[in-house]
């Protein structure tokens, strides 16, 4: 037992780095900023008069631009720092918020909406690769698993504090807290000692295109499929939360992120088990939460669903992300643009498909039909990443 202890503390130890704080509280702040629109920006759109079909493309643009642009930031990556692209990243970022003060529907805000998803994807991705060079490789997964925990602390936090400025003051204040945690991402990005650069021993010459790592992308489709699903949440359970008589539907999201923080504690996991078994497992039981989802229409029902949901996350993401790198042999700027691309590309196309969907079938169609793209996905991995691997 005690020797347990002490391989755990000097695994914390070789962890928790000065940059690795330094970029945990950057991603955090700059997330937080991203999730507060989470539950307000679909009700800030229809009070503009936008149609469900323009909220879900103005929703989904925010990924389809980060989808362009995390392959640009991976071969950018080996010329700058990721210090350099994080800064940009966030100024951007607090330039998007103030023009949300003045823009409205639909092509303005979209333009807005657009940029948004390129700053996230410059700062996002630069993070991210910092991360996978400052933890040691044999404590990748574990040290993966810890840093997602600053989108989740900001996925606690950050919707529920969103709905509480639009019901007490308006979006106006919102939109200056946005930007304001906007400049603390850019504070926290520029108190980083580390010069990164992608090494080139890291990469994988035979699998690498000029924005891309082509051998990445089977396991990063199964990534793919579970943020296509995660997407359309973010669109559309707010609204659906209200049309069943749930006035703050910050609460579904803030059960999920509780659920994530609470099944991080057990992060140890993802390095010492079968990272297969825990993505196939987590796969599952997304897909019963989409299932309960459906048939939902009270606030403890979609806490229960926000539960599920955050337990599949919780292991899911830490556990795909290291295996895709692990299956790929390369950690550098293209492989993670690469794999952070194509997540991307599945916060994009969810809400834009299934906002097509929803006039012609209701919410509750849409979950079932979210809880067969989990069944795809589970069939996917098992036989064409799995079994071929």
């Amino acid at each position: 037992m005690q020797n347990r202890e002490n391989t755990s503390r000097h695994a914390i130890m070789n962890i928790l780095n000065r940059d690795f704080v330094f970029g945990f509280f950057a991603l955090f702040t700059v997330v937080a900023a991203v999730y507060a629109l989470m539950p307000t920006l679909p009700i800030y759109l229809v009070r503009l008069g936008s149609s469900v079909r323009e909220i879900g493309v103005l929703v989904g643009v925010f990924g389809a631009s980060s989808l362009v642009f995390r392959l640009l930031v991976g071969v950018g990556l080996r010329r700058y720092s990721e210090k350099t692209v994080m800064m940009a990243g966030a100024l951007l970022f607090t330039v998007t918020f103030l023009a949300c003060l003045v823009l409205r529907p639909f092509w303005p805000f979209f333009a807005v909406r657009f940029f948004q998803g390129t700053a996230f994807s410059l700062l996002d991705t630069s993070v991210l690769a910092l991360i996978v060079n400052v933890v040691p490789l044999a404590y990748r997964g574990q040290g993966l698993a810890i840093f997602l925990l600053a989108p989740t602390l900001a996925l606690a936090l950050a919707p529920s504090f969103g709905m509480f400025i639009i019901n007490h003051y308006d979006f106006a204040p919102l939109f200056f807290t946005c930007a304001g945690l906007s400049l603390c991402a850019f504070f926290f990005s520029w108190k980083l000692q580390g010069q990164y650069r992608v090494r080139p021993e890291e990469e994988s010459p035979s699998g690498s295109g000029a924005f891309w790592e082509l051998k990445i992308i089977a396991p990063a489709v199964t990534s793919f499929l579970y943020s296509f699903v995660w997407g359309a949440l973010i669109a559309f359970v707010p609204l659906y939360a209200i049309e069943s008589g749930v006035s703050n539907p910050g609460y579904f999201f803030s059960s999920v992120a509780v659920m994530i923080i609470v099944g991080r504690a057990g992060a140890r996991i993802v390095d010492t088990y079968s990272k297969e078994k825990i993505i196939l497992t987590f796969i599952s039981t997304s897909m019963i939460a989409m299932i309960l989802l459906s048939f939902s229409k009270t606030l403890p029902m979609f806490v229960l669903v926000g539960l599920l949901w955050g337990t599949g996350s919780a292991f899911f993401y830490p556990a795909s992300m290291a295996y895709a790198f692990d299956y790929a042999d390369s950690s550098g700027g293209p492989a993670v643009g690469t794999f952070r691309a194509l997540s991307d590309l599945g916060v994009a196309i969810g809400p834009a498909i299934m906002g097509m969907i929803i006039p012609l079938t209701g919410y509750r169609t849409i979950f079932l039909c979210l809880a067969l793209v989990c069944l795809i996905n589970l069939s996917y991995f098992q036989f064409c990443v799995r079994e071929r691997g």
